[in-house]
């Protein structure tokens, strides 16, 4: 009798706990305010946000393209005028800052553009050639990269022999020649900057897959009889993801310039389509008298790109644990010294 009321009283305390993880679950998931969603979703979602906002830099740039990003897909609704609707009475009007307008707040151009509405379509135009190309390197290069680097053998060795061949040519060279053989329009520069951009995604994807495929989640899904597509597109592709987006957040600051410098250049967009690199050309012979029309964009361009660069190392630390490990240990260091001179 002794020894049965400990048991029962164990198993009565086991009962209280299971009850009162229950109690704790349900009160988180209705905290959540849906039914499914895992608490932990938000405390992850926290624990980025926060990252975010312990990094100075990462945040404004994240403000930064934001409201570019706005300005950029609402512009049919936000511009002033449209970006060739031109009026020759109010052309040269000077900016806001220097007299202007608040009709034209960065004034007009000799042709009575207005340059905040061609920023806008520029910024628009700029902006979808950049995701096109990242999407389109991207999906071509991740998938040679996963089958080179799961498959091996033979069939690895052709397609890095490609890669090598294709890096080895100057990408720019490889862009005017396309570009003067199928002629400038945004589908030709998209096409031109994915087939020069690829290359990248796939020797970092297949150098990931050939570690990926050695691991024991990839050899238990092989054992369970797994096609080697549903290896590689199931149980690694995503474990590529943190790598994946960080690459592909550079490649896009890589893509505007590639396509403002071709554009500067003559060789990419033709009026009367816009974007940042062409309003950067069209103030180029009218520098002296208006420089505003080829320092505002050019000013444009070197803010996104930059805001892009912090945001990918922001990416870096929120994806790499040691990277994380590294900020923490500085803050901490920080912290220790302001202390200890406050105390002295």
């Amino acid at each position: 009798m002794s020894e049965a009321n400990p048991r029962r009283a164990g198993a009565t305390a086991t009962d209280e706990f299971s009850a009162r993880q229950q109690e704790v679950d349900e009160a988180r998931a209705s905290e959540e305010g849906q039914e499914g969603r895992p608490y932990e979703l938000r405390a992850a979602t926290q624990g980025i946000f926060g990252e975010l906002r312990a990094d100075k830099a990462g945040l404004l740039a994240a403000i930064f393209l934001t409201i570019v990003l706005i300005g950029a897909v609402f512009a049919p609704w936000l511009a002033p005028q449209g970006p060739v609707e031109g009026n020759p009475s109010t052309a040269s009007i000077d900016p806001i800052w220097a007299g202007g307008t608040w009709a034209h707040v960065l004034g007009t151009d000799a042709q009575g553009y207005d340059v905040l509405s061609r920023l806008m379509y520029g910024a628009r135009t700029t902006l979808l050639i950049g995701f096109a190309v990242v999407l389109i390197a991207g999906l071509f290069g991740v998938t040679l990269g996963l089958i080179a680097g799961y498959r091996g053998g033979r069939t690895d060795r052709w397609l890095m022999r490609w890669v090598d061949v294709q890096v080895a040519f100057p990408g720019l060279l490889i862009a005017l020649i396309m570009i003067a053989v199928l002629g400038p329009s945004k589908t030709s520069l998209i096409f031109v900057l994915s087939f020069n951009g690829w290359m990248v995604y796939a020797r970092m994807t297949r150098g990931v897959v050939l570690a990926a495929k050695e691991r024991p989640y990839v050899e238990a899904a092989e054992m369970v009889g797994c096609r080697p597509r549903r290896v590689m597109f199931v149980h690694i592709l995503p474990n590529l993801t943190s790598s994946l987006v960080t690459l592909a957040v550079l490649e896009f600051a890589r893509i505007i310039l590639a396509e403002a410098t071709l554009s500067f250049l003559g060789l990419g967009l033709q009026f009367p389509e816009v974007s940042l690199g062409v309003m950067a050309n069209g103030g180029r012979d009218s520098f002296f008298s208006l420089p505003r029309l080829a320092i505002i964009p050019g000013v444009v361009i070197t803010l996104i790109v930059l805001a892009v660069n912090f945001l990918a190392s922001w990416l870096r630390v929120v994806f790499d644990p040691q990277e994380r490990e590294k900020r923490f240990a500085a803050g901490a260091t920080t912290a220790a010294t302001t202390v200890e001179g406050a105390a002295t």
